[in-house]
């Protein structure tokens, strides 16, 4: 981890620590501790679940402050680049908005310049932010789809996401290892040599 990132880190973790929010998350999450038949008080190992908990939901919902939003810093394209950039197996995780249990994976994101390019760093750093939030997949896509679009003015955008829901593996059918894969395909991708480009890149794996 560099320097920048080990600062931004500290000064997250500074802000939790002061957050008004934190106390609020940890009232409502000892109760709910309490409901379950469990008391902080007598076990040694829920002390502070609470507030450790409500410090973990600031953290993987910081995506809901829009202030968190990455800028997306492009370039002009002088050399015109006009063939596709792709960023795959970029992994992530995030929580689903109908039951509050993690779903996690790899997205692939790829598009075709048009007068700008974006710096690689910040494809990565897009899905985070998203993904940052109480989700559903399919939403999670778009977004990142729809984002480099309106920014980038490409060719052409298309963003696949794999995930395991634990929704679907701890609870309900029950069904471990199943994949779930979305699609989001803007502009040229809707060419079908364009498409079948970016699934033969997708599936190198040299």
């Amino acid at each position: 981890m560099d320097t920048e990132s080990v600062n931004d880190v500290d000064l997250l973790n500074g802000k939790r620590r002061h957050d008004p929010r934190v106390g609020r998350i940890a009232a409502h999450v000892k109760e709910i501790i309490k409901i379950l038949g469990l008391n902080p008080e007598l076990d040694p190992n829920l002390v502070d679940t609470d507030e450790r908990v409500a410090k973990m939901y600031l953290d993987i919902f910081s995506g809901l402050d829009a202030g968190n939003k990455p800028k997306l810093t492009t370039f002009p394209n002088d050399e015109r680049y006009t063939t596709m950039v792709m960023e795959k197996d970029i992994p992530f995780y995030s929580m689903c908005s109908h039951h509050f249990v993690p779903f996690y994976g790899h997205g692939h994101i790829a598009y075709i310049p048009n007068n700008r390019i974006v710096g690689l760093s910040k494809l990565p750093r897009l899905l985070e932010f998203f993904a940052r939030r109480p989700q559903l997949q399919e939403r999670l896509t778009e977004q990142v789809a729809r984002t480099l679009e309106e920014e980038l003015q490409p060719q052409g955008v298309m963003v696949v996401i794999e995930a395991r829901h634990l929704c679907v593996e701890m609870r309900g059918v029950k069904k471990p290892g199943a994949i779930t894969v979305t699609s989001a395909i803007r502009g040229i991708f809707a060419n079908k040599p364009v498409r079948e480009e970016f699934l033969d890149l997708l599936k190198r794996r040299d």
